[in-house]
């Protein structure tokens, strides 16, 4: 069976079915992968070997704490493998991506304050202009945390070179300490050239910062051969949906910036009128740490190293969904450059005469198809691509098939053709079918829907 046949990799409720509006049962297709990833089946393994031994790290003398200590500690090894970390990285475990960029934004020299705290007109030049330069196509993870810090926004390009030659531009014409971008497009799935964007950050004295929230569950980053400074990514996308994140990057600007959170762990010795602070991971993670959450993401980086190179596989998936999409008249999918970039299994799109939810909702009711509408968190994106009202994404992963996609086409085809077979409405802010008979599981028996 080739590989576009049947699924990458083992998921957790790749088999589950969900029940439909006009009556029946039917598998579900999960085409929200670029939201949240299920966890891979060996994840969920790694995590109920775990269970038995869960204890807090660092100080317990007990054995199962022992034990948590050693994998919570090895698994700032497998994640720096696993991305390629360069000597003097650190590898640090936060909440999320969001977390872990917000957590750079307070180790930036110069960056360091959000704007409105600033005393206008007091500091040195240098310190006037803000030290941040971002892309407009960034998810709000990458830029509302820099807007804070009064970021400079370019705007992208018609091409990939000329948005290229406008950051270069842009870092010449005034210093800054840090270029962030991401890694690849939430919305389109489009990647970037980091290896050149590094190499444009660094000609200009600045460092370089990826959000890699959807880039690292489908293509190998190798931070030392690229360049890369820092990089910030999620469990929950990478098939470890247990919540914990990550920031890699160079240790100086940790170590010297204020620790992220105050508290327990994160300290030497503790005063009346203050503390000795530690450097390294642990400066910026007081408090107890996710530790189930960090062996899911050390399973998952596992697994997807054994896994190995995805993007040939993924690829025939993307082509077949885009291709697919593109061929509906009434199906128009959205990109933000049209030379053809490289892109992840990301494909969002817009149909003529609905409502990106009321599209949603009738993939949901009447066929059993799970993917997101709205603006994803990508506003100023969604206004220049000519959606500002938003769109339907779908996104594909370990678990997809090629008989998912056709199922998603066909469907899709279907609407276009001849509309959908129920009324839908909006209540509380949710649109779905005026009557909706479907039940909840059993375990949510208790709430009402």
């Amino acid at each position: 069976m080739s590989v576009s046949e049947q699924a990458v990799a083992r998921v957790v409720g790749a088999d589950t079915k969900v029940p439909l509006a006009q009556g029946g049962w039917i598998r579900y297709a999960n085409f929200d992968y670029a939201a949240s990833a299920p966890a891979l089946c060996d994840v969920a393994d790694r995590i109920t070997e775990l269970l038995p031994y869960y204890a807090s790290v660092h100080r317990g003398a007990g054995y199962a704490s022992r034990v948590c200590t050693t994998l919570y500690e090895g698994a700032r090894e497998t994640v720096a493998r696993f991305v390629g970390a360069a000597a003097g990285h650190h590898v640090i475990f936060t909440r999320n991506t969001t977390d872990s960029l917000n957590l750079l934004a307070s180790a930036v020299p110069g960056a360091a304050e959000p704007e409105s705290r600033r005393h206008s007109g007091t500091e040195p030049e240098s310190r006037r202009h803000p030290k941040v330069v971002v892309l407009d196509i960034e998810h709000h993870a990458n830029l509302l945390t820099w807007q804070r810090y009064g970021a400079r926004v370019v705007r992208h390009r018609a091409t990939v070179a000329d948005t290229i030659a406008a950051l270069d531009e842009e870092l010449a014409r005034r210093p800054a300490a840090l270029l962030a971008v991401t890694g690849a497009s939430n919305v389109t799935g489009e990647v970037l050239p980091l290896a050149e964007l590094a190499a444009v950050a660094h000609r200009h004295g600045a460092r370089i910062a990826v959000d890699g929230a959807q880039l690292v569950p489908h293509r190998r980053i190798d931070l030392a051969a690229t360049g890369i400074d820092y990089l910030a990514f999620s469990g929950h996308k990478l098939y470890a949906p247990f919540g914990a994140g990550v920031l890699v990057g160079q240790g100086d600007w940790l170590d010297a910036a204020q620790p992220y959170l105050a508290g327990g762990g994160a300290v030497r010795n503790v005063g009346i009128d203050g503390a000795d602070w530690l450097t390294g991971p642990q400066r910026h993670e007081a408090g107890t740490p996710n530790v189930v959450g960090v062996a899911a993401v050390a399973a998952a980086c596992e697994a997807l190293g054994a896994l190995g190179e995805l993007s040939d596989v993924e690829d025939v998936l993307t082509a077949q969904l885009r291709d697919g999409l593109d061929a509906i008249e009434g199906v128009d999918t959205l990109r933000i450059w049209a030379e053809g970039r490289e892109a992840l299994g990301i494909v969002s799109f817009t149909v003529v005469g609905y409502t990106p939810s009321v599209v949603a909702a009738y993939l949901s009711a009447e066929h059993g198809i799970g993917l997101r509408d709205g603006r994803f968190c990508a506003h100023p994106l969604l206004a220049r691509l000519g959606a500002p009202g938003g769109a339907v994404r779908a996104s594909i992963g370990l678990g997809t098939t090629a008989s998912d996609i056709t199922r998603l086409l066909e469907a899709t085809d279907q609407l276009v053709r001849n509309g959908p077979a129920l009324t839908y409405i909006e209540h509380d802010g949710q649109v779905g079918p005026v009557d909706d008979p479907r039940p909840w599981p059993d375990f949510l028996g208790h709430l009402s829907q």
